[in-house]
C-alpha cells in the first residue's frame, strides 16, 4: 500500500480527529484554512510558485507550517519582523512539531545588529564614550548578560530599548567585522548561528536580512537559500519595499559617525601618535554633519522620515562642494590608514571601509543608473542617499531560475483583484499559482463600515480638526476603545489635539495615546488593558496592531491612503506605467489604496466574537468612482447611512448586547 501523499498527510492533519485537534482540542475547524494548507502542499509536491492571499482569521501560519513540515523538505521562512520571527521559532513551530510529533531542527537567523559582539563589548569597556548615565547603565546590564546568554541574541535582554545609543557600540557590522582575524572568532554569536543555520531543516528569517544578503552576502542567507527546497514568505506586501530599501546603494551620515568613532577609537587605543586620529575623525563627522545640513535644507525640525527628490538637493549650490569635502575627508583618511594595515585586522578593516566610502560618495556624484531610481531619506536622527531599483521583478526571477524549488508568498493583503496583480506586477510574479482566501468572520453581523458625508475634504484646512471631533464623539459613545489612523504624521498632532479640545468641551474624561509620545509596545500596552483610551497613530500602526476583545471597538482612518504623489519612488513607478501607456491613477494610486486601506480596516476585527464600527472620514469612498474599487476590497462589512445609526451601534457595543 502507497504512503499518503502530502496533501493526504495534510488533510489528515487538520481533520476532526487528526493530531492538531488532539493536541489542542480548541482549535476549530476551518474550511478556508484548509483550502490554503492544500495549495501550499501541492505547491510543494511539484515545487511550484504560489501567492495566497489569506483574510484575517484564516490560521495562515499554520496553513503553510504544516504543509512544510510534513512534507520533510529542507525550508526557509522569512517574516516581516524579528518579533514574528521570534513567535514563529519560540511558539508556533515548536508547538507544530510537538503536535505533529516530527523531530524537526530549527534555526533562527537574524542580522548582525541582532546579535552581541563579542570583541566589540570589549572595546566599549575600554573605552566607549557614552552619552549619559542610562547608557553607563545598560552597558553593564548587557556585560552581565553576557557571561550567561548562549545565543548572543540581543532580543533576550528584557526592557533594551532599539533606539539605545549602546546598540551600536556592542554589535557589528559587516564593515567593522573583523572576521576570521577577529580574536572572539570562535566564540561568535553571529558565526554561532550561521552555524545552526546551515545545519538545520527549517530555518526563520525575515525580509531585511534575506535582501541584504542578497545584496551585501553578509548573513548567511545567500549560501542557505540554495541548500532549501522550499522558500515562504510570510507578511509578502511587505517584500518589495524591503527589497527595494536594500537591494539598491546607500550612503548614511550615520555609517559616517560609526566609522569617525570606530577610527578614533581603534587609532587611540593601537596607533596612539601615528597620526592625527582625532583630526582625521573630526574631519569626517564634520563632513557627515555637514552633508545632513544639505539634505534636510530648509526642512526645520523632521518628524519621523521625509523622502526628498534627489533633484530637490543636487541642485543646490552647496550641494557638490560638500559631497567634496565628504570625498576629501575620506580619502585622507584611506590615506592615513594604507601605511598602517600591518598593525592588525581593526585596521585593515578601517582601510577597507575608508575606499568603501569613497567610491560611494563618487557613485553619487555620477548620474542614476538605468532603472533605478535616486533619493534622500531624511530622519531625526541622520540623512541616507539612496539609490535603488523600481521593483524586486529581477532579483526574484533570477532567484526563481537559480534552482528548481517551492516558493510561497502569503499574507492578508496583496491586492484587490482575484490575479492578485498588485503584488504579482512587482515581484515578477505573473506566472504563478494565485489563490484568495476570505476571512471566516462575519463581517456582516459584526461589523459596520460608515462614511461620514457631507464631511470636509481630505485637502481642506478643517480636515483634521473634523477627524477629530467625530473621534471625540465615536469615543464618548464606547468609554474610549477608539484607534484613530492617520495617513501622515503632519496631521497626526492636529487631530490628536482637536480630540483632547473635544473631549474636554464634552466633560468626558479619557486618555488620548498618541504615536511617538511613548514607545509603541508601552502604547499598545495600555491601550489594551482595558476602556477609557484613545489611540493616535500613523504609519507604522496601520499594520500588526493586534487587539482582539472589547478594548478596541472602533477604527477611524482620517482619509484614502494613496500614496504621496511627490514622493520620489512613487514619481518614478508613474512614470515607468505611463511609459509603457498605462494608466498610473487606476493601476498604482488605487491599488496601492486598496492594499493599505484593507490593512488599516484590519485592525478593527481580530477574532470571531469581535464586533466594531469602521469609519473612513472621506467623503471621495463615495462620491468618486473609484470609490467602489476600494469599498470592494475591504471585507463586507454591513454599511450605514448616517452619523445617529453610527452612535447607535456604537452604544450597543458600549452596552455589550
Amino acid at each position: 500500500m502507497a504512503p499518503p501523499s502530502l496533501t493526504d498527510q495534510v488533510a489528515i492533519a487538520f481533520s476532526t480527529d487528526g493530531a492538531l485537534v488532539r493536541n489542542d482540542p480548541s482549535l476549530a475547524q476551518r474550511e478556508m484554512q484548509q483550502r490554503l494548507a492544500h495549495a501550499v502542499a501541492t505547491a510543494i509536491d511539484s515545487r511550484a510558485a504560489l501567492v495566497a492571499e489569506a483574510g484575517t482569521g484564516v490560521g495562515k501560519t499554520f496553513a503553510y507550517l504544516v504543509p512544510l513540515l510534513l512534507s520533510g523538505r529542507r525550508a526557509l521562512v522569512s517574516t516581516a519582523t524579528k518579533s514574528l520571527q521570534d513567535q514563529l521559532f519560540l511558539r508556533d513551530l515548536p508547538g507544530l512539531c510537538e503536535a505533529l510529533g516530527l523531530p524537526v531542527t530549527l534555526a533562527l537567523l537574524k542580522g548582525r545588529s541582532s546579535y552581541l559582539c563579542l570583541q566589540r563589548l570589549q572595546q566599549a569597556r575600554r573605552g566607549a564614550e557614552l552619552p549619559d548615565r542610562w547608557a553607563v547603565r545598560t552597558l553593564a546590564r548587557v556585560e552581565s548578560w553576557a557571561q550567561a546568554t548562549r545565543s548572543g541574541d540581543l532580543a533576550e535582554m528584557e526592557g533594551l530599548d532599539d533606539r539605545s545609543p549602546v546598540i551600536p557600540l556592542v554589535t557589528s557590522t559587516r564593515e567593522n567585522c573583523l572576521g576570521s582575524e577577529c580574536p572572539q572568532y570562535k566564540a561568535c554569536h553571529v558565526m554561532q548561528a550561521r552555524r545552526e543555520a546551515m545545519a538545520a531543516d527549517l530555518v526563520v528569517v525575515n525580509h531585511h536580512l534575506f535582501f541584504a544578503d542578497m545584496a551585501l552576502r553578509d548573513s548567511g542567507v545567500a549560501e542557505l537559500l540554495p541548500t532549501v527546497d522550499a522558500a515562504v514568505f510570510d507578511e509578502a506586501h511587505q517584500l518589495v519595499e524591503a527589497g527595494v530599501q536594500f537591494l539598491g546603494s546607500t550612503l548614511g551620515t550615520a555609517q559616517l559617525l560609526d566609522f569617525s568613532r570606530d577610527l578614533l577609537a581603534a587609532g587611540l587605543q593601537q596607533a596612539r601618535g601615528l597620526r592625527d586620529w582625532h583630526d582625521l575623525a573630526a574631519g569626517l563627522e564634520n563632513a557627515a554633519r555637514q552633508l545632513r545640513l544639505l539634505c534636510a535644507g530648509t526642512l526645520g525640525e523632521v518628524r519621523g522620515l521625509v523622502k526628498l527628490r534627489w533633484d530637490e538637493r543636487a541642485r543646490a549650490p552647496g550641494w557638490a562642494p560638500g559631497l567634496q569635502v565628504l570625498a576629501q575627508s575620506a580619502q585622507a583618511v584611506a590615506r592615513a590608514l594604507q601605511e598602517l594595515t600591518d598593525i592588525g585586522p581593526d585596521f585593515d578593516k578601517l582601510a577597507l571601509r575608508a575606499s568603501t566610502i569613497v567610491q560611494q560618495v563618487e557613485r553619487f556624484g555620477l548620474p542614476t543608473a538605468t532603472g533605478h531610481v535616486r533619493w534622500i531619506d531624511v530622519s531625526p536622527q541622520q540623512a541616507r542617499l539612496v539609490e535603488s531599483p523600481l521593483d524586486i521583478r529581477d532579483m526574484l526571477t533570477e532567484q526563481r531560475r537559480a534552482a528548481a524549488k517551492t516558493w510561497i508568498f502569503t499574507s492578508a493583503t496583496l491586492g484587490d483583484n482575484d490575479r492578485l496583480s498588485w503584488f504579482t506586477a512587482s515581484t515578477g510574479l505573473e506566472d504563478a499559482q494565485t489563490l484568495r482566501v476570505g476571512s471566516p468572520f462575519d463581517y456582516r453581523k459584526n461589523a459596520r463600515l460608515w462614511v461620514p458625508v457631507p464631511f470636509p475634504k481630505p485637502n481642506d484646512a478643517a480636515h483634521p480638526a473634523a477627524v477629530g471631533a467625530l473621534a471625540a464623539r465615536c469615543a464618548v459613545a464606547l468609554g474610549g476603545r477608539c484607534f484613530v489612523l492617520t495617513t501622515t504624521l503632519r496631521v497626526l498632532p492636529l487631530i490628536a489635539d482637536a480630540i483632547r479640545l473635544a473631549l474636554q468641551h464634552e466633560g468626558a474624561v479619557l486618555e488620548v495615546l498618541v504615536q511617538g509620545s511613548q514607545p509603541k509596545r508601552a502604547l499598545l500596552q495600555r491601550f489594551g488593558s482595558g476602556r477609557g483610551c484613545v489611540l493616535v497613530g500613523s504609519q507604522s500602526f496601520w499594520e500588526g496592531i493586534d487587539v482582539p476583545g472589547d478594548a478596541l471597538q472602533c477604527v477611524l482612518i482620517d482619509k484614502l491612503p494613496f500614496p504621496p504623489p511627490n514622493d520620489p519612488l512613487v514619481e518614478a513607478r508613474v512614470k515607468q506605467i505611463e511609459a509603457r501607456g498605462g494608466n498610473a491613477f487606476s493601476e498604482y494610486f488605487v491599488a496601492e489604496a486598496a492594499v493599505s486601506l484593507k490593512q488599516g480596516a484590519g485592525r478593527l476585527i481580530r477574532s470571531e466574537s469581535d464586533r466594531g464600527l469602521l469609519v473612513v472620514c472621506d467623503p471621495r469612498l463615495r462620491q468618486m468612482n473609484y470609490g467602489a474599487r476600494l469599498r470592494a476590497a475591504l471585507p463586507p462589512m454591513t454599511e450605514l447611512a448616517a452619523e445617529a445609526e453610527a452612535l447607535d451601534w456604537l452604544a450597543e457595543l458600549a452596552a455589550g448586547h
